[in-house]
């Protein structure tokens, strides 16, 4: 069964996560055992999923900074019946980011079992 639909409604969720920062939804979206992972200012940072949900939580989130929404899902990919990978395009604050999810599927439900990040840009905040 074709399940690109479904992966890309967590995906929507993962974005609405990271826009509005409800930390109550981070569950349904990251599995506990999830590792964040990516490199910046020029050092290798990893994440737990529960210091990651204490990045989300304690940042002001892009909804409470009225800021323009702007993501994208760049592909999907199903590579076995439990098994996808996503590559997505985000904006937070000034800084742009594209994140390779991995999604596995446990109890129905698609959960990021792994993020890794790339900055792409950052805007001062006058642009």
């Amino acid at each position: 069964m074709d399940q690109i639909p479904t992966i890309a409604s967590a995906i929507t969720a993962y974005f609405d996560l990271m826009y509005d920062a409800d930390d109550t939804r981070f569950p349904a979206v990251f599995h506990d055992a999830c590792l964040i992972h990516g490199v910046r200012d020029g050092k290798f940072v990893a994440w737990s999923a529960a210091e990651f949900r204490d990045v989300i939580r304690n940042r002001p989130s892009p909804a409470s900074m009225k800021s323009r929404r702007e993501q994208g899902i760049l592909s999907i990919e199903q590579t076995a019946p439990e098994l996808a990978a996503a590559k997505v395009s985000m904006t937070i604050g000034q800084t742009r980011y594209v994140d390779h999810l991995v999604f596995h599927r446990f109890d129905g439900k698609w959960r990021i079992t792994s993020k890794a990040y790339h900055i792409t840009q950052v805007t001062s905040p006058q642009a």
